[in-house]
């Protein structure tokens, strides 16, 4: 493990600082990014998003996966292009993310929209699962709305619940820097793909590109077969890697250019 370098300890103490003064100063509704559509939604979130985060567990991941990996590449590219890079693919992320769950939350309102035209037990439930609700939880109402169908008080509630969602997705941020951590991963993988990690979850050495891809195949999957309840951006895991392999190819393609 490499001895850690200025700017990953800059952006450690700043993440770590923005996590505890989050209630204070930064309050997430304003640095986190929410949907355009949202009301809370203003420009700058595209970058304060990434040195936000929800919980101490997120925060640890975050930042150790930076630690670890980070202090190599600013060594082999100096502190401005690791920061520069580290702000691009965080971006990147964010904007992918950002249009994939635009075409989501639209999908569900339409849902909503015919829902409210025709409210069936069926369509219901098929939109709580498009939705990202984990049906679980509702499986009571659900058994009693579909044995009951034209049941005036339950189609009301099942109405009100579909409104609800549609704005609660709207208004749900997404935060953190794991988009840029997976650029880093990514970056590492392309960089130095032969060097041996030992990882917590899987016990035996494992070189840097299988690792990368093997991560990069499991984000893919479980972001087109999003399982109810996850509110993991898979999405803004693969833009960061997407974006990271971009600007790698351009940095090594302007490297072999002279002039």
């Amino acid at each position: 493990m490499s001895p850690i370098t200025p700017m990953v300890r800059n952006l450690l103490i700043l993440n770590v600082l923005m996590f505890i003064l989050s209630d204070r100063l930064f309050p997430t509704q304003l640095f986190a990014l929410h949907d355009i559509r949202s009301d809370y939604f203003r420009p700058f979130q595209f970058v304060t998003h990434m040195f936000m985060h929800g919980n101490l567990m997120h925060l640890f991941s975050n930042m150790f996966s930076l630690f670890i990996f980070g202090p190599m590449l600013e060594r082999y590219w100096g502190e401005k292009r690791f920061l520069i890079f580290f702000l691009i693919t965080g971006l990147g992320a964010s904007l992918l993310y950002s249009a994939v769950r635009y075409y989501e939350i639209t999908q569900v309102m339409e849902g909503v929209v015919a829902f409210m035209q025709n409210p069936d037990p069926i369509d219901f439930k098929n939109l709580l699962e498009k939705g990202g609700i984990d049906v679980r939880g509702m499986e009571s109402f659900l058994v009693d709305f579909n044995r009951n169908p034209t049941n005036a008080q339950m189609i009301t509630e099942a109405k009100a619940f579909a409104a609800r969602l549609s704005d609660v997705m709207v208004n749900s941020p997404m935060l953190g820097a794991s988009g840029a951590v997976f650029g880093i991963l990514m970056a590492f993988g392309m960089l130095f793909p032969n060097t041996e990690l030992m990882l917590l979850f899987f016990p035996v050495p494992i070189k840097a590109k299988y690792f990368v891809l093997m991560y990069g195949a499991f984000e893919i999957y479980s972001g087109l077969n999003r399982m109810p309840g996850d509110n993991v951006a898979h999405f803004a895991h693969l833009g960061g890697m997407l974006f990271a392999y971009i600007l790698l190819k351009l940095w090594e393609r302007q490297r072999n250019n002279f002039y």
